[in-house]
């Protein structure tokens, strides 16, 4: 019986993104429709922060569905939408902001840590190879190594 309610709290969990979208946002042209969700994929619910409009319950975020739908159904392409919220809200309100200007530190840093990083194990690698220094040959290596040297030990 336990289980039973963890499997239905679990179904409803996955479910909730699907109720984000309530049917009166919805605008009767099909294709209109179908651009404003992409929209509503593409931009960051500014007060949830880790999802988007599409997702998000929060009332900002029906708020910025309804303002997409209004404005693609005034006749805007989806780039004066992007506009729009950029001009109001800054990258931030891109789910993947563009690399430039300080987001371009963001988009390197990560890549930067790791090559510095990989650069300071090398170097102390090295560092310790150089530190132990050569091995000592056994003597049936040595000997080996002057019969093939021509030397006569």
């Amino acid at each position: 019986m336990r289980r039973a309610g963890w499997l239905i709290a679990a179904v409803f969990a996955l479910a909730l993104p699907a109720l984000a979208l309530d049917p009166s946002e919805m605008l009767d042209d099909p294709v209109l429709e179908a651009r404003a969700r992409g929209l509503d994929h593409e931009l960051r619910c500014v007060k949830c922060q880790a999802e988007s409009i599409a997702s998000s319950n929060a009332d900002w975020a029906r708020d910025a569905r309804r303002e997409v739908r209004e404005m693609i159904a005034a006749g805007a392409t989806d780039q004066e939408v992007r506009d729009a919220f950029l001009r109001n809200y800054g990258d931030f309100v891109l789910m993947n902001p563009p690399a430039s200007g300080w987001n371009l530190i963001v988009w390197l840093a990560g890549p930067a840590l790791l090559l510095a990083g990989l650069g300071v194990v090398i170097a102390a690698q090295r560092q310790r190879n150089a530190a132990r220094g050569p091995e000592a040959l056994d003597p049936e290596e040595e000997a080996r190594l002057k019969e093939l040297l021509g030397e006569d030990g």
